[in-house]
């Protein structure tokens, strides 16, 4: 089972960068490959927020996921659903933590390819650790910027 993993720092509290980056609706901005992002349920209760959600990638390619938000201790767990194609699971974990100069963002993803996925595991591994870090970076700089804000803050 590979997993993929990156940490980023970022120059801003950790509960701004939270809101900004699982504002699902705002993804085809903080994702250069996301052609339409959008939220389809939500359900909030107490500290907890679901999401079901749909993203279309720019070849056209879509799927759902769901996440859950913990606003207490600003992690976000998720799992595509459907079509999970060309995986056979994919699982997500993304932590917010406090550093002296902003926060220290987390991606972990656990995932297996289905065996009849034309590319090779190690392929597929390759690119999704080169997109996770470009998404990083690039996430960092619109935040940093202030062109990335969460909607409740964009004033």
């Amino acid at each position: 089972m590979p997993r993929i993993q990156h940490s980023i720092e970022i120059l801003k509290p950790p509960a701004e960068v939270f809101a900004i980056t699982n504002d699902i609706d705002n993804w085809k901005v903080l994702f250069n490959e996301y052609g339409h992002s959008e939220v389809i349920k939500r359900e909030d209760a107490g500290r907890f927020t679901r999401l079901v959600f749909r993203l279309r990638d720019q070849t056209g390619s879509e799927w759902q996921s769901w996440r859950i938000l913990d606003h207490e201790t600003l992690t976000a767990i998720a799992e595509r659903e459907e079509p999970l194609f060309p995986f056979r699971y994919m699982h997500l974990k993304w932590t917010y933590e406090p550093v002296a100069d902003g926060t220290l963002m987390t991606w972990t993803q656990d995932f297996e390819i289905d065996p009849g996925f034309e590319l090779k595991e190690q392929t597929v591994v390759a690119r999704m650790n080169a997109h996770g870090i470009g998404n990083q970076q690039r996430i960092k700089e619109l935040i940093e910027s202030g062109k990335a804000r969460h909607a409740t803050s964009a004033g």
